[in-house]
Parts: C-alpha cells; sequence; structure tokens
C-alpha cells in the first residue's frame, strides 16, 4: 500500500508499506478515504520530536472498514467510519468516566499501531470502543459535509474538548487563544455551547474571517501582554468567563490565565511545549486550568449528528487540498502558514 512516511527533518513523502493485517480478534482494518494533516504532526515535521526517521504518520482520517476480526461486533466490511486519534475499548474504568484517550487497554495512532492515517490502509485496535459509524456510505455524502466529519477525527473534538474543560455557559463571554483549525474549531464549540461573546485572538485576516463566520464577535491582533490588555478592555477590565488555549506555548498560555476574570476557567488543549505555570497567580485570582489530551471518541456521535444536520461546518478548516502522492506539499503548505489546514484524498471511495 502506499502510505505517509516521516523521513526525518520537514520531509514527508509517500513511499509503498506493507499492508497491514489483522494481528488481534478486536481489529478492523479500514480503507482510508481522506485524511488531514494535524498541527501536533507538525511537531515530527519540524523535527522538535524524537520521532523516528522511516515511521509512519498521521492519525486523522475516515473510510471504509476493510477487514474486521472475529470479536468485533459493532462493525462489519463495508461500513463507512470515522476513527478518533486514539483507540480505545470504552469498557475500562477511565473509558467510563469519559477519559478515553487515558483507556489502559489503549493507544495512539500511530505511535502504538505502528499503522499511520494517511495510508491507504490502517490497522485499528480495540475496533468495537474506537471506530464510530456513519449512516450510508460516502457516496451518499457531499464533498463539504466529507471535509466536515474529517474534522470530527480530531480537531472538532479537541476544540469542543476545550470548551467542555473551560466550563462555557450559556450567555458567557469567551476568548480563544489560537487561530490554527483547534482554536476556530474552539470558536464553533464555544458558540455550540451558548457563549454569547466570543473573542478570537488572531493576526491572519483570513483565519479572523473565518473565525468571525464560525461566530466569533471580536477579533484581538495583539499577542502577549498587550493582547492581554486588548481582551480587558473589552470585557470592562474584567476579563473573560473561560479562555480556550489552543496552542500549547509558553506565551498562549501566559495570555489565555492573564485574560480570565477570577474565578474563570481555562482549557487548554494545546499540547504544551516549554509551559510555564505560576501557582501563585491562578492561587490568588483562583483561575483553574484544565484539559489535556481530548478524548475525541466521547464527543464523537453528538458532533456527528451536528455535522449531518449541517448546525455546524468545521470542515470550512480545510483551505489546502491534494492527493497522497503529493503529501509533502500537504504539509509544506501548513508550515509555512499558507494553509490553516491539509485536506489529503488518498483513495476514491466517495
Amino acid at each position: 500500500m502506499r502510505a505517509a512516511v516521516f523521513l526525518g527533518e520537514r520531509t514527508v513523502e509517500c513511499e509503498y508499506r506493507p499492508d497491514p493485517h489483522i494481528v488481534d480478534p478486536a481489529d478492523a482494518i479500514v480503507r482510508v478515504g481522506l485524511a488531514s494533516v494535524c498541527g501536533s504532526d507538525l511537531w515530527h515535521y519540524r523535527g522538535l520530536t524524537d520521532y523516528v526517521p522511516g515511521s509512519p504518520i498521521g492519525h486523522e482520517f475516515i473510510g471504509i472498514v476493510e477487514q474486521v476480526g472475529s470479536d468485533v461486533a459493532t462493525v462489519a466490511p463495508g461500513d463507512f467510519v470515522i476513527s478518533p486519534w486514539s483507540y480505545s475499548d470504552g469498557t475500562c474504568p477511565n473509558c467510563r468516566a469519559g477519559m478515553t484517550t487515558a483507556c489502559v487497554n489503549g493507544g495512539f495512532i500511530p505511535r502504538d499501531n505502528h499503522s499511520g492515517g494517511q495510508g491507504e490502509l490502517v490497522r485499528l485496535p480495540l475496533a468495537d470502543g474506537t471506530l464510530v459509524k456513519v449512516p450510508g456510505s460516502m457516496a451518499d455524502y457531499s464533498t463539504d459535509i466529507l471535509a466536515s466529519l474529517l474534522t470530527l477525527s480530531d480537531v472538532m473534538g479537541t476544540g469542543n474538548h476545550a470548551a467542555v474543560s473551560a466550563e462555557v455557559q450559556k450567555g458567557d463571554t469567551v476568548a480563544v487563544v489560537g487561530d490554527g483549525a483547534v482554536g476556530l474549531c474552539g470558536v464553533i464549540a464555544a458558540k455550540r455551547l451558548g457563549a454569547e461573546r466570543i473573542v478570537a485572538l488572531s493576526r491572519n485576516p483570513s483565519r479572523q474571517r473565518l473565525a468571525e463566520r464560525f461566530g466569533a464577535t471580536d477579533v484581538v491582533a495583539e499577542r502577549g501582554e498587550d493582547a492581554v490588555a486588548a481582551v480587558k478592555e473589552l470585557t470592562g477590565g474584567i476579563g473573560v468567563d473561560a479562555a480556550l488555549e489552543c496552542v500549547g506555548t509558553n506565551q498562549s498560555m501566559q495570555t489565555a490565565i492573564g485574560i480570565c476574570r477570577a474565578g474563570a476557567m481555562v482549557g487548554n488543549v494545546g499540547l504544551p511545549h516549554g509551559v510555564e505555570i505560576s501557582a501563585p497567580e491562578i492561587f490568588a485570582r483562583n483561575v483553574g486550568v484544565h484539559g489535556g489530551t481530548a478524548p475525541v471518541r466521547v464527543y464523537l456521535p453528538e458532533l456527528m449528528g451536528d455535522v449531518l444536520t449541517q448546525r455546524i461546518d468545521p470542515g470550512k478548516v480545510f483551505d489546502f487540498r491534494t492527493d497522497l502522492d503529493s503529501i509533502g506539499v500537504a504539509y509544506a503548505a501548513m508550515d509555512e502558514r499558507r494553509a490553516i489546514k491539509s485536506l489529503v484524498t488518498v483513495a476514491d471511495l466517495f
């Protein structure tokens, strides 16, 4: 099969790899129709992690079930499915508590299943607890709906986790720190949960416009202490009821904490790199920080319903499209900030 492979800093290419096979009776093999590049993939791409050259890459995809193990009961060959970015059994104590990314028997794609999401075939362990069946076939849906369904494998669920973790309530004033795909999906999530005012922190005009299309009422282009001052000015010197931290840098976290009113909550989903949190500061103002690796599988059914009824359209975050043979171009476009998010057609299953 063809699959994206990380070959070293700023080098991802399509190569031929052995087809994956059923290893455990709980496995499924999925033939991928659409995949996408995640912002967290860029950490590997930029050489900022210890990701091993020669490894498969990618964890966001939708497709058709090709084969299932003898223990799989909830999906069958031919089913159209969405896979979250982690796999889980759905039955362990952590899964029952809604933390599927901490499943005691689970793992992450492709680190633990050794089968990347940007390839023609993917082996999914624990298929019953992981895969979510979509009604009908891929051919039943428009390209716009398919793009939105693809976001549910990670970024829309992650943006939703930021809003849920920040305890966004109806009527709240919410700020979103980060204008990547997760941050933009965070705007959708905040609006979905009833936020009355949504402040998007972004310096990029096209991303500002998309944030406004998704529901942002205000845009702040400043960064750091200037951003904190600007948000405080918008809120009468008080700060926001909830802040969504969707970047993962120390500056973004300090901004998120700084723009909160006393007693507010930061929903943190940005993968932390060099982040330091001052305990005395958050203690003095009763500001909470909650969040982490997003349990996308928990949110998938309800978000899928919203996509299929066209209540939300997160697929608009895709502004660059290519095919698997040009996967390196998809990475470069995001790395150079020429694209918010790249959609990759792997196979014409629709």
